[in-house]
C-alpha cells in the first residue's frame, strides 16, 4: 500500500487476500470489514464487472449470510 498506493490492482488483491487469511482464521467480523473496503474499492476503481470485483462480491455476500446465520 505504501509504495503502490491503494488503489491500485496489485493492492486491491492483497486488501482481499488478508481478508480472506482473516476469515480462515475465524475473524470474521474483521474480515467482512476489510471485504466491504475491498469491493468499494474494487468498484470504483476495476468497475462492477471486473472478474476480481464479482467474486469479492460474491465471498463477501456469502460471509455476510454465514454471519447473519450465526446470529440467529
Amino acid at each position: 500500500k505504501r509504495v503502490l498506493g491503494e488503489e491500485h490492482p496489485d493492492t486491491l488483491s492483497s486488501i482481499a487476500n488478508l481478508a480472506y487469511t482473516w476469515k480462515s482464521q475465524s475473524r470474521n467480523e474483521e474480515a467482512i470489514l476489510l471485504m466491504e473496503k475491498c469491493v468499494k474499492l474494487q468498484k470504483r476503481i476495476l468497475g462492477y464487472h471486473h472478474p476480481d470485483t464479482k467474486v469479492s462480491i460474491k465471498n463477501l455476500n456469502s460471509w455476510q449470510i454465514e454471519s447473519s446465520e450465526g446470529e440467529i
